[in-house]
């Protein structure tokens, strides 16, 4: 079984109801999930939630499960999206049975339409989208007729041919189902199921003039498919009752009626799922596109660093439920570092370097000291680090003045340099303004990890990174933060959600010190700079650069 082969030890109610109909209503080869995304924008966290659920199921289960766009919009679709949207489920570690378009289908649907205006149950009216929108009410007040919804069918289909055929231009009239305008639930109240859309699709080009709506389509394509279960996020659970409705009426005896049931959707703190939002995002520059590092989209996410495991064990822990909740940004964080202590390699980084001098090491004198690639897993192997007289330490790994919790390096106090000697303090050097610029510190000869000695089992409370003066790369760093500052950016509906961006959430540091083993870094590799953050390599044009993944804990509740 690998990672992905089931939803987790839990059973949710979803999977419950696939139990219960297959006792009941279905047998096992008629099980059939879907994926059906439309493909107006990137994938984000709240998509990989659909695709851990419906994939997850088709897997437990042994069960098709197909990849199909809903593209029915092609003002807002395109190519690069569809491409984006197949990377992503791959990169998750899923694969697909068949792929499918909403747009296969648009000849039987048509058909299906005018089979519609032929039992009396569909009509063209030529009313605009605000008088029809006013006419519908309230859903504790019946709406209003339309003036044009007791045409007579052959009007009606003269009327939608034309419609077909180019006759009229966007806004002039559209297809509407008779059904109920006094129904509670206003999507009942005579839904629109053709418009006209004067724009080229990607796939049919200009064929068609015009196109399905969601709900005429989103059903239908499922029962084409023979989809056992449509699993769909909360705000379709009011869409059920025109799913069941139009399904009923083209329903055929020798095809199973798809079942759509509801779960709640995937909110996050500090972040939007908005793909109409995400995408101002990317035009207005706010962010460096769609798989900036920072966004919430699988591609950033990706680009960042955090690996796929991380974020199907986050929807794991998430589960499925049926009420919708916030969950907390530091799951996500907590899943990434689970995996990553795990998968990556260690590499001392110097992030703010400053100098270190031990002043009774051999001047001449350079050593290659051994340390562990990963100390969770063997099979990592080890590596060799140079070491020398002249070293680079975290500036913040010095202080004059300290307090009793301090345990780095300070006058008079020791540490051990990581996979190295014990040293201690001595005295600095300052610039004209005070600065710190270099310090000075003595070390202990017989102190060397590893060689077994007394004094190199010898306990100090601080242990510090560092990297040889004499043998280095110079490599820049990206540090990512949270993108939003606050943690509903959304939440209230009269701000717009761009004013609580946060202006720190990309800090670049040009100056950073790296072990010189990192100059063998490859794209497909995770890493830890020891004692400072995950990273994943994102350039190694001219200068190695690194994106932070996450941090070594978690910081942001001690910033706000």
């Amino acid at each position: 079984m690998s990672e992905n082969d089931s939803l987790g030890k839990n059973e949710n109610f979803l999977e419950q109801i696939i139990k219960d109909d297959l006792g009941n209503s279905h047998s096992q080869n008629q099980l059939r999930f879907r994926f059906p995304p439309e493909p107006n924008g990137y994938l984000h966290i709240g998509h990989a939630k659909s695709i851990y659920i419906n994939f997850g199921f088709g897997q437990q289960f042994s069960s098709p499960v197909n990849l199909r766009f809903d593209d029915t919009n092609p003002e807002k679709e395109s190519i690069e999206y569809i491409n984006s949207i197949k990377n992503d489920i791959r990169w998750l570690g899923y694969s697909w049975d068949k792929e499918c378009y909403a747009s296969d289908y648009f000849d039987q649907l048509y058909e299906w339409a005018e089979g519609l205006i032929k039992k009396g149950k569909a009509y063209v009216d030529d009313q605009n989208q605000e008088t029809i929108s006013d006419q519908r009410g309230i859903p504790t007040i019946p709406g209003k007729e339309s003036p044009f919804r007791d045409r007579d069918v052959d009007t009606n289909l003269d009327l939608f041919r034309k419609m077909k055929d180019n006759y009229f231009k966007p806004g002039d009239c559209v297809l509407r189902a008779k059904i109920d305008m006094s129904s509670p639930n206003m999507h009942m109240r005579d839904p629109i199921m053709y418009r006209i859309i004067d724009h080229e699709h990607h796939r049919t080009k200009d064929n068609w003039v015009i196109y399905p709506t969601y709900d005429w389509a989103h059903g239908q394509s499922d029962y084409i498919e023979n989809i056992s279960h449509s699993f769909c996020t909360l705000e379709f659970e009011v869409h059920r009752e025109l799913y069941d409705w139009f399904i009923s009426n083209i329903y055929d005896e020798k095809k199973i009626i798809p079942k759509q049931r509801e779960f709640a959707r995937l909110n996050i703190s500090y972040t939007i799922m908005s793909k109409r939002k995400l995408l101002e995002l990317v035009e207005s520059n706010e962010v460096d596109g769609w798989d900036d590092p920072r966004m919430p989209t699988i591609s950033g996410m990706r680009r960042r660093g955090i690996p796929p495991a991380a974020i199907i064990s986050f929807c794991e822990k998430v589960g499925v439920a049926k009420r919708e909740n916030i969950i907390d940004f530091a799951l996500l964080d907590y899943c990434t570092r689970e995996v990553l202590n795990k998968k990556a390699y260690r590499l001392m980084v110097v992030i703010d370097p400053v100098e270190l001098e031990i002043l009774n090491y051999p001047d001449e004198k350079n050593e290659l000291l051994k340390a562990e690639n990963n100390p969770e897993d063997e099979s990592y192997g080890h590596r060799e680090i140079s070491f020398s007289k002249n070293l680079y330490i975290e500036r913040d790994d010095f202080k004059e003045e300290f307090n009793r919790k301090y345990f780095r390096l300070s006058i008079g106090k020791e540490v051990r340099l990581k996979n190295a000697y014990i040293i201690k303090g001595e005295r600095v050097e300052k610039n004209d303004s005070g600065e710190i610029i270099k310090i000075y510190c003595t070390y202990d000869p017989k102190s060397k990890s590893g060689s077994g000695t007394e004094e190199s089992l010898r306990k100090v409370k601080g242990t510090i990174h560092w990297i040889d003066k004499n043998n280095y790369e110079k490599i820049s760093v990206n540090n990512y933060d949270r993108l939003f500052k606050v943690e509903a950016p959304d939440g209230n509906k009269d701000d717009d959600f761009k004013t609580y961006l946060n202006e720190n959430s990309f800090v670049q540091v040009k100056n950073a010190y790296a072990e010189s083993n990192i100059r063998d870094s490859k794209k497909e590799n995770y890493y830890q700079f020891q004692r400072n953050g995950y990273y994943k390599l994102e350039s190694n044009n001219k200068e190695l650069t690194f994106n932070r993944t996450v941090t070594l804990r978690d910081t942001w509740k001690s910033k706000s």
